[in-house]
């Protein structure tokens, strides 16, 4: 199955490694669910793991903000956005996000993002919990 991990599921399931998102990122990384990005989500990621209050709560030093980043598209499919229109009306910073579901044709977005998670009814959004459900568990 292929899933696009919203920026905030990734950032959650590694603060809390055995919370849903960890679970999911592990899933991941074993094969079991197939990751799907972008590079402005990369991007995005590697900015937002910067941040001085992530940076206390997982304390990574910089070489290891930017191995994780480095290996982080290895394995994992990403797709090129150029292109693809894609409108979140709640926020634009989140239309790649949104671009990144369209341009990979993935299964589904995990996000706790409450502007994408508006458009559930159009697109396949769901919260990490509603994807476990869904999925039978984690």
């Amino acid at each position: 199955m292929k899933v696009v991990f919203d920026t905030n599921v990734v950032v959650s399931g590694l603060l809390a490694p055995a919370s849903l998102p960890g679970a999911l990122l592990r899933h991941a990384a074993e094969g079991r669910l197939c990751w799907v990005s972008s590079l402005p989500m990369i991007d995005e990621l590697a900015r937002v793991l910067a941040y001085p209050k992530l940076a206390k709560r997982l304390p990574w030093s910089a070489a290891e903000r930017a191995h994780f980043i480095a290996d982080y598209p290895e394995g994992k499919e990403i797709v090129d956005i150029a292109g693809t229109s894609a409108i979140v009306p709640a926020d634009a910073d989140d239309n790649m996000v949104l671009a990144t579901l369209l341009a990979s044709r993935a299964d589904v977005l995990i996000t706790g993002d409450a502007g994408l998670l508006e458009l559930a009814e159009r697109y396949p959004i769901l919260t990490p919990a509603e994807f476990v459900v869904r999925m039978g568990g984690a």
